[in-house]
């Protein structure tokens, strides 16, 4: 039997082949081994990378600084690593590290710790090609989805899946054969020895964590130095990345600890200032944005409103908007309603797209408030302002309404009834995402012809175009080599053109306001501090009663609830920030809000200001999909940005976006439309 607390090996003989300088290394050897592979792994990580992104390397001669940053970066994350490992080896009593569960500690430890740099490093490849970063929180976020992430993985990615494995076995096993024996040697000093060593030792692994002698430590934004936020992470590890992302959970929830300081009076003002309302609007000190909304239109009955929001839909895609013609029917469509040629996506993710559609709650460094703890409870969303005024309000969705904790946040802010996958007949296509968007908008036409003269609002979110792009089968092209992302886009926009078929067809159609809008495009990508072609997404609004017409202003997706409220004949008092699109000055050129990670972006006409971690805002001008630096900022513009990325986060946690009872917004909505109660009164 193995003797766990006894010596590991027998004392070294006389003519055992033993290399005196392992011996003579002792604990450094396995720390030593540990540097050197490490390094070399991540180093050849990062070649293969600049290999593979080359272009947009030397588009901004980085090829030095990411080497460069990247050995700077890449011991920090290493010297993290060994901390717990070196106290061991140099403060343990001489007995202890003598004995056999020592050195599977150590080995273990070091072995664990390679394979996870290595891991991320093989996970990197594919994570770029979908988000056009290394790994970081989104990276965690969909670890919470296993049987999703896993399907999707294995359903578009099986040769890199297997290439990761069998790299990941051959780690396990160099690491077993080099830092077991490694571990074995490092018992050659003596406790005296180790003793006097280790303030040397603690102190540079510290200096090499820490890698400045400036006020702050390096982090992931020491490692930027270009306008390319790629290639500003190909100087970072993908370890290094997530970890980071991690650790910085604790700080996402307040932006102010990530942009620069601005005091909160003056972000309220600023705020209401970029709302364009007359002061007298604003009904609430306690939540700030709270304010009356005038409609643009009048209405003698309630409208109907349905939201379907198309998953990753991107301009890239609509021949109207510049891309690929593969929305034929939504071009169609186009044509027959309220057509909005430049909007964009506040995030790059399923769930900020509901953040915006459905609350108006502008984007925040945080996860979206759909996830967050405070927002569980009173949170001001469309479903509860219009379940008040007396509307059936439901979710219509093809997966599992759990996903990202919409099930719960809903039917916490409005939402009197969800429909998933689970409420579908086990006939229909479903995919790893859920039911195909064919089955799903038949669904929701019958779900609205039942409602008869019932007011209602539905939000439908569809997920066919979402990796791995299952369609049913003959819905692709017929001998066609596309790729299934194209015949997925195609698919969807096939499903929603027939749904309109139907809707024109039906009872509520006149009587009903549409939106159909991107959560975000699909591949968010390109060579500048924030990708914004990939932020333009296609929105439409349309129905019986909108008469056809282009609107060509800078517009964001947090505009589209007030915008949806204004036309439905709705008077209300509601704290969205959002403007009402259709009341916006002719001589503004609009606005809209971008959050990419740790990045904000406020683009009003073609100037755009950035802000970014730990860095004061810089300003550019946005033409043919470039950035170009300003030569004159403006400060007003760049403190007005300022604003608008602080303000979510203090919205958020000084609970100003919160309605606990609607008891304010539902008086002034009732005596300020009465035409819509006494409609809704005899409805009933």
């Amino acid at each position: 039997m193995f003797r766990l607390f006894g010596p590991s090996n027998p004392p070294a003989q006389p003519g055992d082949d033993i290399n005196k300088w392992s011996i003579r290394l002792g604990p450094l050897r396995p720390i030593l081994t540990f540097i050197g592979l490490s390094l070399l792994l991540l180093g050849l990580s990062r070649i293969g990378l600049i290999v593979w992104q080359w272009s947009r390397v030397a588009e901004v001669d980085g090829l030095w600084s990411v080497l460069g940053f990247g050995l700077r970066m890449d011991m920090v994350l290493i010297s993290y690593f060994l901390m717990p490992l070196a106290l061991g080896m140099f403060l343990l009593p001489p007995f202890l590290l003598r004995t056999l569960v020592w050195r599977w500690i150590c080995t273990l430890w070091l072995t664990l710790s390679l394979t996870v740099l290595v891991f991320m490093e093989t996970a990197t490849p594919p994570f770029i090609q979908q988000y056009d970063v290394r790994p970081n929180r989104v990276f965690v976020e969909y670890l919470n989805h296993p049987k999703e992430v896993g399907m999707t993985l294995w359903g578009g990615y099986k040769i890199e899946l297997l290439i990761s494995l069998v790299v990941l076995l051959m780690i396990v096993g160099v690491g077993k054969r080099l830092f077991a024996p490694a571990s074995l040697q490092s018992q050659g000093w003596s406790w005296r020895k180790r003793l006097l060593v280790f303030p040397l030792i603690a102190c540079l692994l510290f200096l090499f964590a820490r890698s400045s002698f400036e006020h702050r430590p390096a982090n992931a934004s020491t490692a930027a130095f270009s306008s390319d936020h790629l290639v500003n992470e190909l100087g970072i590890s993908s370890a290094y990345s997530v970890l980071f992302a991690i650790y910085r959970l604790k700080d996402e929830q307040d932006a102010i600890k990530i942009y620069p300081h601005m005091a909160s009076d003056e972000v309220v003002q600023r705020i209401r200032r970029e709302m364009m309302l007359d002061p007298a609007d604003f009904v609430s000190d306690k939540i700030p944005t709270l304010h009356l909304q005038r409609p643009t239109i009048t209405r003698q009955k309630p409208m109907n409103l349905v939201i379907i929001l198309e998953e990753s839909l991107g301009a890239q895609y609509v021949g109207a908007l510049g891309g690929k013609p593969y929305t034929p029917e939504l071009e169609k469509l186009s044509k027959q309603g309220l057509w909005f040629s430049h909007l964009y996506a506040t995030g790059t993710r399923s769930i900020r797209g509901i953040e915006a559609v459905v609350t108006g709650f502008m984007p925040t460094p945080a996860r979206s408030v759909v996830k967050l703890g405070l927002a569980q409870q009173g949170f001001f969303t469309l479903a509860r302002i219009l379940k008040n005024a007396g509307y059936s309000t439901e979710f219509i969705y093809g997966g599992e309404s759990h996903f990202d904790n919409m099930r719960g946040f809903f039917l916490a802010n409005g939402f009197e009834r969800i429909i998933d996958q689970n409420d579908f007949d086990d006939d229909i296509f479903r995919a790893t995402w859920g039911v195909a968007d064919g089955d799903l908008m038949r669904r929701a036409d019958e779900e609205f012809r039942q409602h008869g003269d019932e007011p209602f609002f539905a939000l439908v979110f569809t997920s066919s175009n979402h990796p791995p792009y299952e369609i049913p089968e003959g819905m692709a092209k017929t001998g066609s080599d596309e790729k299934p992302f194209v015949s997925a886009i195609r698919y969807a926009d096939h499903s929603l053109g027939a749904f309109f078929k139907l809707a024109q067809a039906s009872p509520y159609w006149d009587n009903t306001l549409f939106l159909v809008v991107a959560d975000h495009d699909d591949v968010v990508s390109g060579p500048s501090l924030i990708p914004i072609r990939h932020f333009q997404i296609p929105g439409l609004i349309l129905g019986g009663k909108v008469e056809p017409r282009e609107d060509s202003k800078v517009a964001s997706q947090i505009d589209l609830p007030p915008t949806l409220l204004s036309m439905m004949g709705l008077e209300s008092e509601h704290p969205m920030p959002g403007h009402d699109l259709l009341q916006l000055p002719e001589d503004y050129p609009g606005r809209a809000i971008m959050q990419y990670g740790m990045t904000h972006a406020y683009m009003r006409g073609d100037q755009v200001v950035v802000h970014t971690q730990d860095k004061a805002g810089e300003q550019f001008t946005y033409h043919d999909e470039i950035l170009d630096p300003t030569e004159s900022p403006d400060s007003e513009l760049i403190k007005d940005a300022l604003a608008t990325a602080l303000w979510p986060s203090l919205a958020y946690q000084e609970q100003k976006y919160i309605l606990a009872d609607m008891s304010t917004a539902k008086t002034k909505a009732s005596h300020g439309m009465s035409a819509v109660a006494e409609a809704v009164q005899r409805a009933n």
